[in-house]
């Protein structure tokens, strides 16, 4: 069975739409819904925003329904000139931007317990993402950083310091948290972003304007996941 979490409704409700043989439960306040998509279980769930909603939803999955791997999907804000509107980020690993031990002597995003700044996805749902991206037409797929944090980055100085500590592509809101508890509980996990903004001053301009197409891109992408993952 494959996971899938979305922040936001507008990001998962393509692939809930394709479901067949649905089931609802909500736990929590998180509504998870349940069935098959090209024959394949799935059970999908719309977190919320933010890493605290996020983490939450991801443990309650794997607690209730022991995904063999959870997909996060959604949108973002680029960090790199080579991702344009539109196309997709995948994680090859992702880290909290805001997490700052620094004043303990500890490096910046070092994550306590774990002891890593950087938590790897997992090799082969991250191979299958980018085959996946490829099939899809005037779209590229970039592999790298994601980083996450409370915050929607608007600014050139913010952007500048996530880019600066730890080389990301792109910036949002909840993979990283995601990527945490499934990394402590040992299931494999991808995260993709598909591009809404440029995280800098004219994000919340792009960011309404360009969102319904950015999810677009990432259902198309989750929709040959769930087909291809073995």
């Amino acid at each position: 069975m494959t996971g899938i979490i979305g922040a936001m409704h507008i990001e998962v409700e393509t692939i809930k739409s394709l479901m067949e043989n649905k089931t609802a439960e909500k736990i929590g306040g998180v509504e998870f819904v349940k069935g098959t998509l090209h024959g394949k279980e799935i059970v999908i769930a719309v977190c919320g925003i933010g890493k605290v909603a996020a983490a939450m939803c991801t443990q309650t999955m794997i607690l209730k329904y022991a995904p063999d791997r959870i997909i996060n999907t959604g949108v973002g804000g680029s960090l790199s000139t080579k991702l344009a509107i539109g196309d997709i980020a995948v994680a090859e690993s992702l880290v909290q931007h805001d997490m700052d031990t620094s004043p303990l002597g500890d490096p910046i995003g070092l994550i306590s317990g774990l002891n890593i700044i950087n938590i790897p996805a997992d090799e082969k749902v991250v191979e299958t993402l980018v085959k996946g991206v490829e099939t899809l037409e005037n779209i590229k797929a970039v592999k790298g950083v994601i980083a996450s944090g409370d915050q929607f980055i608007a600014s050139e100085e913010k952007k500048k310091f996530i880019t600066e500590n730890f080389d990301a592509i792109v910036c949002e809101m909840e993979g990283a948290s995601i990527a945490q508890v499934c990394f402590s509980n040992g299931v494999p996990f991808g995260v993709v972003r598909a591009v809404s903004d440029c995280a800098d001053g004219s994000s919340h301009m792009d960011y309404g304007e360009f969102l319904p197409i950015a999810a677009a891109n990432a259902a198309k992408l989750i929709e040959y996941f769930v087909a291809n993952a073995e």
